[in-house]
């Protein structure tokens, strides 16, 4: 059984290559897919087993998670955790260092999941359980306290256009409004979507992945196609300008984001990535990079790792709530399979880390990243719509016009997380179904 994991291991970190050089494409949705087939298969009566499935997930979403750092960097297009792309990480690509910026946060990958490999995952089955118990009946205003903070730190990047007085007070509100707009109709849409799913029931599990599409994938899909930089000449280097010092403190700070993220419950790494890009408040932009990478991981793989973790089990993110529908964890023998399948898909990506992000930069040389970007976006629709049928993709569609505003306004895209986190703040508070019902959805 162990040659049999490995194997899987090896064989969703080799998808998890291909579909993390796409730009847009989520990983859950892939998971989503793959369940299905798993359906599929049980339901003519073919027996899948979990030491076969579980490993492959396991590779699929720790390879992406370390990967899609390369088309976040070098095409722009983040998924909802890679807030880097608009700041440092595109700061190296237009200057022709896409390579070194993505090796970066390579070596920020490596550095979270050693943390969760070597220094949380001992010590988790003795001291997660008790801090779950601690901090349950405190979640409600900690998620308000997280809201709060992402609006506050959506501070006004205008104010330098027309005459002083209003004109300028307008210019200047214009991205923070468009940024507390977005906020308040993604947690609407996530209130209709909670309450009055159109998903038919068979689908459920992928209920929030049209939206989710539509909120994050499609938008800089289309910004690529329509209306994309030239990105200039990009020079590979055979070393990084990195020290211990570094490591130490990217390794820190998004250390705490990534696993703040993978424990609180709807907290995704979008808001990781910010707390540890405020943990690294300084002027090294390598730092920053790096803490992304970190807390990257530490978000993806930390919350699959929790959901094997003895005594604790908890559910976290999506790729949990989607191997839940397959399998519940029970034994030591689970989260030894884990760790050994994250340890393993993590140093195997890693090593592609280099290699791909080459290839990338020479297939930018040859193909307009324009045309793949339509394939991607292509190839995320097909998979909407096979999952979720035409409802699905009327979803998506509401989505990206929402997705739409705070890429056409310049606001944080993370405000459109409002879709999760204002409904379940609610629910959490108990104010969920009273709002739901003066929405006329109940």
């Amino acid at each position: 059984m162990i040659v049999v994991a490995a194997l899987s291991v090896l064989a969703g970190t080799a998808l998890a290559c291909f579909l993390a050089v796409l730009p847009g494409l989520h990983i859950y949705n892939v998971m989503g897919l793959a369940v299905l087939l798993i359906y599929k298969m049980q339901s003519i009566g073919m027996a899948v087993v979990p030491e076969l499935y579980l490993p492959f997930m396991i590779g699929l979403v720790v390879g992406w998670s370390v990967l899609n750092t390369i088309p976040s960097v070098l095409l722009g297009a983040p998924d909802e955790s890679a807030i880097f792309t608009v700041l440092p990480g595109q700061k190296y690509l237009m200057t022709g260092r896409g390579y070194e910026g993505a090796m970066i946060i390579g070596a920020g990958s490596l550095i979270g999941l050693f943390i969760l490999v070597f220094i949380v995952a001992p010590f988790a089955p003795k001291f997660l359980p008790v801090a779950r118990n601690v901090f349950a009946p405190h979640m409600h205003w900690i998620l308000w306290v997280i809201i709060t903070f992402i609006l506050m730190t959506e501070w006004p990047k205008g104010g330098t256009c027309g005459p002083a007085g209003w004109p300028k007070f307008a210019d200047a509100w214009s991205t923070l409004s468009a940024g507390i707009f977005t906020f308040i109709l993604s947690g609407l849409f996530g209130f209709l979507l909670l309450y009055r799913a159109p998903i038919d029931i068979d689908n459920a599990f992928q209920n929030i992945m049209p939206a989710f599409v539509g909120l994050f994938a499609i938008p800089w899909c289309l910004l690529n196609v329509l209306c994309g930089a030239n990105v200039p000449k990009q020079y590979v280097r055979d070393t990084l300008n990195i020290n211990g010092d570094l490591l130490l403190r990217g390794g820190i700070a998004g250390g705490i984001g990534g696993g703040f993220a993978a424990f609180f419950p709807v907290v995704t790494g979008g808001v990781g990535g910010l707390l540890a890009g405020h943990a690294t408040a300084q002027r090294d932009e390598r730092v920053f990079l790096m803490s992304q990478g970190v807390s990257k991981v530490v978000y993806y793989a930390g919350a699959l790792m929790l959901f094997f973790v003895p005594g604790l089990f908890l559910t976290r993110g999506g790729g949990a709530w989607i191997i839940k529908g397959l399998y519940t964890p029970k034994t030591w023998g689970d989260y030894y399979l884990a760790l050994g399948s994250i340890a393993l898909a993590g140093g195997l990506s890693f090593l592609l880390m280099s290699p791909l992000t080459k290839w990338m930069l020479k297939l930018m040389k040859k193909v307009d990243y324009r045309l793949i970007s339509i394939v991607a976006l292509g190839i995320i629709v097909a998979l909407v719509f096979s999952m979720t049928g035409g409802i699905g993709l009327f979803v998506m569609v509401v989505g990206t016009g929402i997705g739409l505003i705070p890429v056409l306004f310049g606001s944080r895209r993370l405000n459109c997380l409002g879709i999760l986190l204002l409904p379940i703040a609610c629910n959490m508070s108990g104010m969920g179904e009273p709002i739901a019902a003066f929405l006329g959805l109940l």
